[in-house]
């Protein structure tokens, strides 16, 4: 066990064996929380006001706590989901509190914290914000908690796997989150190494969730770095107010089995401790798009189903080799004239048979945290995760990331108006594998004897074979066959020398390549980087109509993958970022109309400073304030992941390397007639002005509309070019050296290790075009009765391309139009149901690894739940994708399809 958990486990145990000797302080205050019809609400949460003493009602809706009256009043804060919240003022210690609260379907009395990062009603959000609340979270259908989302208005769920899932908002869509930060209570859950949030694989078990906030678009002025289109932040329950013991599994189709426990216990007025697991597994969705490929970066390809081969998408492996077309390159008078300058493809192997039995998902979370109560307003948490799982991952490949995850110690203390918060993580993943590598190293690893008995290759082979039978079958035309019949004939001969999934002698290759990080030998990843990180925050109130709060946060990476994809041989390398951030806010007009001005200044290792300023007006009308709208500007950047800076990868024929020292020099072709100059990486920044409205009709039905128009600018993006790895511009000698060695190497034969200095090289750069995009998205909920709520909601997204070259990579891969229509309801008070039907347009969408356009999607997912309160066990029923129609979000990603399920939830209190 490592050094962070074994000192938790010490301090837990210490405080265990101290528990006897907390004296329980006498209980002022209990009672019980009702309907206005007097039936009981196991579950509503109870606070001392101002304090973070508080606790939640049992069975039978009693709660019990104590409260500090040698300075009355004392204020009771009660609240339920789908309930008005009620505040009790108390004079003196009462044991027999009644409280009843009113029914509030339409849940527009939730509060929330991320928008401004402090607590404010939903509907006075400066900016468009989603919630779910603990009941909406349980009835989600998606194997994981973020695929769940795309239900909800303006948020695009990207499935790369069955529980790898990128979300975003506002367009700019990827299998990889790049542009939106992911929270577990405030602490960021993104691999250090990959700076990859992977779906809720490192996040929290749906049992211990309390709330998902979404913050739709920038976010940098509060955030920092990266939060360029959103903040998706997930809360926890406190182990103070949500006490007992709940059990979660579930098993379906697919071989899905999802198995969940969270434990909370109060030890003493003064200590709390939860213990939060879970075990998820299923068969994963594996691509299967075997059509010809599409990259950002071109290179040749024949059409599908060519006589020559052709590089499909989701095959790997399928090395090419351009037979040679001038007298000067080697093997020119052996090739046949009609194959000089034809390229042949191998066909590769699938995703299914270099997987192999590796096609399960699975995710393992431990959860342990421990509470100290310092004062009644001043409380102490520590706390672990550890996370494993094992999923597909898209970038400029299709990854196999294999135990992956994180390990995360974390601390906070906290105040009514303050906070400090650190932590550190350390990911993991050295059995994770790149599955164009596994296929490419299959074929070019020297795992043959020539006739001569030298080492050679199954590609080499191939296109021996290839060409052998072709001039055999063809002979000039005398056989009678034309040349595609030829090339036909050949390419069945030469399919016959390759190696089969089902020879053991392929299983040995496959595991060996796996195995080893070496590049140019293996395909193993081997991430290996920590991030630490601090911040602090302190709420100053100026007086009645005025606030202001002020922050700091400092992160630092430490990144290491033994030179396996960072220029990391013989240390780490050190990376940081330092921030500081102020809010102002005021309100006026009687409290109806509030502003707010914040703006907040990064400064980073490799970058200049960047400032992020957000101004916003929200203005209240009605009697009870319940039409309100907003208008607000913001100004976001991202920062180029870890890898975009400090990349070193040897493919071969291209070396990928980063781009944060002097920029770069070169040419955009071997023959250096036309030169390229390339500048060090800057931010990419952000511009976007937002109105919209949010607001209530008759208690019954709630509307929520936004527009948006945003301006990119500094996009980051890739370029290939010749150069020199010192980023100096090669000379004509270095030039004519890499022109006779590209003469000579076909890309079939085995990959060498290439020490030269001039080199095919790809780096990140930023694009001078500014691109513009707008949108809408309007939500409507109807509260037609308790047992039947009607939702719907619309998105709207559209990219500017007048202005934009032809070709330009813009990465938008966002649907145009897309809905929800869903109902849900509570019928009888222990049935519950949800169904929902999403549909999204089908759009262009581009990645490194391959670019395409994608039809039409949709799913139909419902869920079902009785509740049998003698035994405390609800019965889960429910599906996702229940009509297994298309369903494919990410071009060269698989089809999501149907996921039916059947389980159990054991809540004791």
């Amino acid at each position: 066990m490592r050094k962070p958990y074994s000192f938790l486990l010490l301090l837990f145990s210490l405080l265990l064996a101290s528990s006897s000797a907390w004296a329980q302080d006498d209980i002022t205050v209990s009672g019980v929380v009702q309907t206005e019809t007097g039936e009981a609400l196991p579950g509503a949460t109870v606070f001392v006001k101002g304090t973070f003493i508080g606790s939640s009602t049992d069975r039978e809706g009693k709660f019990q706590l104590r409260a500090d009256f040698s300075v009355p009043p004392v204020v009771l804060s009660v609240s339920f989901v789908g309930y008005e919240s009620r505040e009790i003022t108390l004079q003196q210690p009462d044991q027999a509190v009644k409280v009843q609260l009113k029914v509030n379907s339409v849940l527009t009395s939730e509060v929330i914290a991320s928008a401004s990062r402090v607590e404010e009603g939903i509907l006075q959000a400066p900016v468009t914000v989603e919630k779910l609340n603990a009941q909406q979270v349980e009835r989600i259908t998606t194997a994981d908690l973020q695929g769940g989302l795309s239900q909800y208005k303006g948020i695009d769920v990207n499935s790369s796997s069955l529980l790898m899932n990128s979300i975003s908002t506002r367009g700019f869509n990827s299998a990889k989150s790049e542009r939106l930060i992911q929270l577990t209570d405030y602490f960021d859950t993104q691999s250090p190494s990959l700076n990859l949030n992977a779906g809720n694989l490192t996040g929290l078990p749906e049992l211990d969730v309390e709330s998902v906030e979404i913050i739709h678009g920038p976010a940098s002025a509060l955030y920092g770095a990266n939060a360029f289109n959103g903040v998706l932040l997930l809360n926890s329950k406190d182990p103070f107010v949500s006490e007992g013991l709940s059990v979660r599994v579930r098993g379906g189709e697919r071989s899905y089995f999802d198995g969940q426990l969270r434990y909370a216990k109060k030890l003493g007025e003064k200590f709390a401790f939860k213990v939060v697991g879970s075990y998820t597994r299923a068969n994963d969705w594996l691509a299967e798009n075997y059509s010809a490929t599409s990259t950002l970066i071109e290179r040749a390809n024949n059409p599908e189903g060519s006589s020559l081969g052709y590089n499909a998408v989701n095959r790997y492996g399928d090395v090419s080799n351009t037979f040679p077309s001038l007298p000067t390159q080697p093997g020119y008078a052996q090739t046949p004239a009609q194959l000089r300058g034809k390229t042949v493809f191998l066909p590769g192997y699938t995703e299914r048979e270099l997987i192999g039995n590796d096609d399960q998902a699975k995710a393992v979370k431990i959860h342990p945290t421990l509470s100290y109560l310092l004062t009644d307003n001043v409380k102490l948490t520590v706390g672990a995760n550890y996370a494993r799982g094992t999923a597909s991952y898209q970038s400029s490949s299709r990854y196999r990331l294999r135990d992956f995850g994180t390990n995360q110690l974390h601390g906070e203390i906290k105040g009514s108006k303050w906070f400090l918060r650190g932590q550190t993580v350390r990911d993991y993943g050295s059995n994770s594998y790149d599955l164009s590598f596994l296929g490419a190293f299959i074929q070019t690893t020297p795992d043959l004897k020539d006739a001569n008995g030298n080492p050679t290759s199954y590609a080499a082979n191939y296109f021996q074979t290839y060409a052998r039978e072709f001039a055999t079958k063809y002979l000039n035309g005398t056989n009678g066959l034309t040349v595609e019949q030829a090339q036909l004939a050949a390419q069945q001969a030469a399919n016959a020398t390759l190696l089969k999934p089902s020879d053991p002698r392929f299983q040995d290759l496959r595991s060996k390549i796996i195995g080893d990080p070496t590049p140019g030998q293996g395909a193993r990843l081997n991430p290996s980087s920590y991030l630490n990180e601090g911040n602090a925050q302190y709420n100053f109130t100026l007086g009645e109509k005025t606030s202001l709060i002020v922050g700091a946060a400092y992160r630092k990476f430490r990144l290491g993958s033994n030179g396996n994809f960072f220029s990391d041989d013989n240390e780490r390398i050190q990376n940081h970022e330092l921030g500081g951030y102020a809010q102002l806010s005021h309100t006026l007009l009687g409290d109806r109309l509030k502003l707010a001005l914040a703006g907040r200044v990064d400064d980073f290792k490799n970058f200049s400073p960047a400032f992020s300023p957000r101004a916003s007006a929200v203005y209240s009308a009605g009697a009870n304030k319940e039409h309100n709208f907003r208008a607000s500007f913001g100004r976001a950047f991202r920062s180029p992941t870890q890898l975009d800076q400090y990349v070193r990868i040897d493919i071969g024929q291209v070396l990928l390397l980063g781009n944060v020292e002097g920029g770069f020099q070169g040419y955009t072709s071997p023959t250096g007639q036309v030169a390229v100059d390339i500048a060090k990486l800057k931010l990419e920044r952000l511009n976007t002005y937002e109105v919209g409205y949010k607001g209530t009709f008759r208690d019954k039905i709630v509307v929520d509309v936004n527009y948006f128009r945003s301006y990119y600018n500094d996009f980051i993006g890739a370029q290939r070019f010749i150069g020199n790895r010192n980023g100096s511009r090669p000379t004509k000698e270095q030039l004519d050296a890499e022109n006779a060695r590209s003469a000579q190497a076909g890309t079939g034969t085995p990959y060498q290790v290439r020490t030269s200095q001039t080199r095919v090289l790809q780096v990140w750069t930023n694009a001078r075009q500014e691109v513009q995009t707008q949108g809408a998205a309007l939500g409507l909920s109807y509260n037609v009765a308790r047992p039947l709520t009607i939702t719907a909601n619309y998105s709207l997204n559209l990219i500017d391309k007048s202005k934009l070259p032809e070709g330009f990579q813009a990465f938008f891969n966002t649907p145009k139009h897309k809905y929800n229509l869903g109902a849900n309801g509570l019928v009888a008070r222990h049935f519950n149901y949800s169904v929902n039907y999403r549909w999204a347009q089908g759009h262009l969408y581009e990645m490194p690894f391959a670019v395409g356009t994608l039809s039409d999607y949709s799913s139909m997912d419902a869920y079902v739940g009785y509740v049998i309160p003698k035994v405390n066990t609800t019965i889960q029923v429910g599906g996702s994708n229940l009509l297994d129609a298309n369903n494919t979000q990410v071009y060269g990603g698989p089809n999501i399809g149907r996921l039916l399920f059947a389980g159990l939830l054991i809540d004791i209190k």
